[in-house]
């Protein structure tokens, strides 16, 4: 009996734990089953971009094991819709195979051929394509290819810099031992210095003379011009100890600030600094020094031997070829100030001189013009406000100022209004070369613009001549009977028009004169009454 009862009470416990095993092996089942978002096809708002929930309110219990979660994107037309499902990877979805069922985020991929835009994405986790996500595989690619196409660009800009590089350093340990060999070559040293017709390199090289950081050894000769703001001597600068004298020595022209001057010293050394500035009919600018010794600020710049326009003309009448040089290569001057590109087609700021008259001009040997004095210019950049182009002030000489300078009533809202009271001002430039040039007849003692008014007339007085009275220097009827100074004649009268805006551009009354180069070719191209001399001194007490 005792045996019976033991033998029922194990065979109980062994069906109990059969039981027990079967429930466990069921609930571990159960757990393989995948959780997911659960709905049949809905719109959404989803743009496709980012990530974008699917906005599925039912998560279902996948029915069989080893389904995964799927999420469907579509749009046709403007209709954009989402459905989410539990799908088994061994079977094919509308035709396509999950790819990417091992995922634990929902990377939507798109595909082709679905009749409309079709993205899918599948993954492995509990409501994984709630959230799903666009891109995020192609933006790395795309990410990729961009990087690998600028690599070699990227390589080969920096083999070019270095190339660029390595040739200035060539370039400049060159001139300088140029400079120091012994004894120096006077021919290197003329194309260094006082080159002003050659490449850019000269001006290189001038610059590199000094470096400010060695003053150069410079003899002042003689005073040749005095302004407002600094005095003007003809110098002598040695180039080499070893050669003698009279072949050591080169001649260039010191303009010398006081210490008091400093922002006018500044303002031009910093104008004459833009490379750009170079021109043949622009003073040809060497270097510029602090002297502290004398407690001065130096300019060093070529020589022009002629002097200024205003003693030129009061020393000698021009025929009409004379005028021709004088006026055509002045205009040019004022064009390439005023230009924003250099003649190569380079971009470059324009400048507005603000101080156009004859006594700023030099005369070169060849009887062309070149622009200096730049004390007062103005660099046009377009950075530039209202408020600073204000800051900058009524300046200039009253004698050549433009009506609406002189009523202080410059548009500084356009640049060109700079622009066209230099104009205003060359206009009569042109008119002083005019009335000293035998081709009008008569020619009289030279008198500049205005010359009914005292030496230096005032702000006020001019105001009355060329703003009340709307005067400007008279053009006598025997002027015009010359074809060429007649042409000229009608551009003066554009370009000091009382309205700003109706005068001639610079380059215009440049092209004029170009136009004009066939009445040059049949005048008789005499001798002017007077010889000219190769130099003459003058202080312009201003």
């Amino acid at each position: 009996m005792e045996i019976l009862r033991f033998s029922a009470f194990w065979c109980g416990t062994i069906l109990f734990g059969s039981i027990l095993l079967e429930e466990a092996a069921e609930a571990s089942i159960m757990k393989i089953r995948r959780l997911c978002k659960f709905c049949d096809v809905q719109a959404s708002s989803c743009t496709g971009k980012g990530n974008c929930m699917v906005e599925c309110e039912k998560t279902a219990i996948c029915e069989q094991d080893g389904q995964v979660c799927v999420s469907i994107w579509r749009k046709k037309d403007d209709n954009v819709t989402f459905d989410t499902v539990c799908h088994h990877p061994a079977q094919k979805l509308y035709g396509l195979v999950l790819e990417d069922y091992n995922n634990t985020k929902c990377e939507m991929k798109e595909k082709k051929g679905m009749g409309s835009q079709f993205f899918i994405c599948s993954c492995n986790e509990d409501e994984c394509n709630e959230r799903i996500f666009f891109n995020s595989n192609t933006d790395s690619q795309v990410v990729a290819v961009i990087l690998v196409s600028l690599v070699p660009l990227l390589v080969l800009a920096v083999i070019v810099i270095a190339s660029f590089y390595c040739y200035r350093v060539y370039r400049q340990r060159q001139a300088h031992s140029k400079r120091k060999k012994s004894p120096l070559d006077f021919s290197d040293a003329h194309a260094i210095i006082i080159d002003e017709e050659g490449s850019d390199s000269s001006s290189t090289h001038a610059n590199n003379l000094n470096h400010n950081t060695e003053l150069l050894p410079i003899e002042l000769d003689v005073l040749v011009g005095k302004g407002r703001f600094a005095e003007v001597y003809k110098a002598k600068l040695k180039q080499g100890s070893s050669v003698s004298e009279e072949q050591g020595f080169e001649t260039v022209a010191i303009k010398i600030f006081s210490y008091e001057e400093y922002a006018s010293w500044k303002n031009e050394k910093d104008i004459f600094s833009d490379a750009d500035l170079r021109h043949e009919n622009v003073l040809h600018f060497l270097t510029a020094e602090e002297r502290k010794v004398q407690r001065q600020y130096w300019l060093i710049t070529a020589y022009q031997p002629r002097g200024n326009l205003q003693e030129f003309l009061t020393h000698h009448i021009i025929n009409w070829h004379d005028l021709w040089l004088l006026g055509g290569s002045l205009a040019r001057g004022v064009a390439h100030l005023h230009s924003d590109h250099t003649t190569c087609g380079r971009y470059k700021v324009p400048i507005a001189h603000r101080d156009i008259k004859s006594s700023n001009i030099l005369v070169k040997s060849d009887l062309t013009c070149c622009l200096c004095d730049f004390g007062l210019a103005l660099r046009l950049d377009n950075t530039l406000s209202v408020d600073e182009l204000a800051n900058s002030g009524q300046v200039g000489t009253a004698r050549y100022m433009a009506p609406e300078v002189l009523e202080s009533r410059i548009n500084l809202e356009n640049i060109e209004s700079f622009k066209q009271a230099d104009v205003y001002s060359m206009a009569l430039v042109l008119w002083e070369i005019i009335s000293r040039c035998s081709a009008i007849g008569e020619v009289k003692e030279y008198k500049p613009p205005f010359g009914n008014l005292r030496e230096h007339p005032c702000v006020e007085s001019m105001k009355d001549s060329v703003l009340r009275d709307r005067g400007r220097p008279e053009i006598p009827n025997s002027w015009i009977n010359h074809t060429g100074i007649q042409t000229v004649c009608a551009s003066i009268e554009d370009c000091w028009d009382h309205d700003p805006e109706a005068r001639l551009t610079a380059q215009c009354v440049a092209e004029r004169f170009d136009d004009m180069e066939y009445l040059d070719k049949l005048s008789d191209r005499s001798d002017s009454e007077e010889k000219i001399p190769e130099e003459i001194f003058v202080v312009d007490e201003k």
